[in-house]
């Protein structure tokens, strides 16, 4: 299975240096209050995939964070329940059922 994915891994690479070796055009970016940004529009392509990454990543923060307090919360919750209740931790469950007879 490592060997497929280095081999998409590979096949990935080549498809996408090919596409920034035929897109080295230069492209001219314009914003507001007249200004311009000039580059490769591989470059362009790259830094915008970034920052829309970073973005993404920003956007999930909050919810991540709630998550894991929500967690310790029920986490904490449990063993109040669990120790009033005097046994402390959960019994072990079986890592296999045993097949009926």
């Amino acid at each position: 299975m490592k060997f497929v994915s280095t081999i998409a891994g590979f096949i990935l690479f080549i498809l996408f240096f090919g596409f920034a070796l035929k897109n080295t055009q230069e492209v001219d970016l314009h914003f507001f209050l007249n200004y311009e940004l000039r580059g490769p529009l591989v470059l362009m392509l790259l830094a915008f995939f970034i920052a829309g990454a970073a973005l993404g990543i920003l956007a999930l923060t909050p919810t991540v964070f709630r998550q894991r307090r929500q967690s310790s919360q029920h986490k904490n919750t449990i063993q109040a329940l669990q120790s009033a209740a005097g046994t402390g931790t959960a019994p072990q469950q079986p890592d296999t059922v045993s097949p009926a007879p």
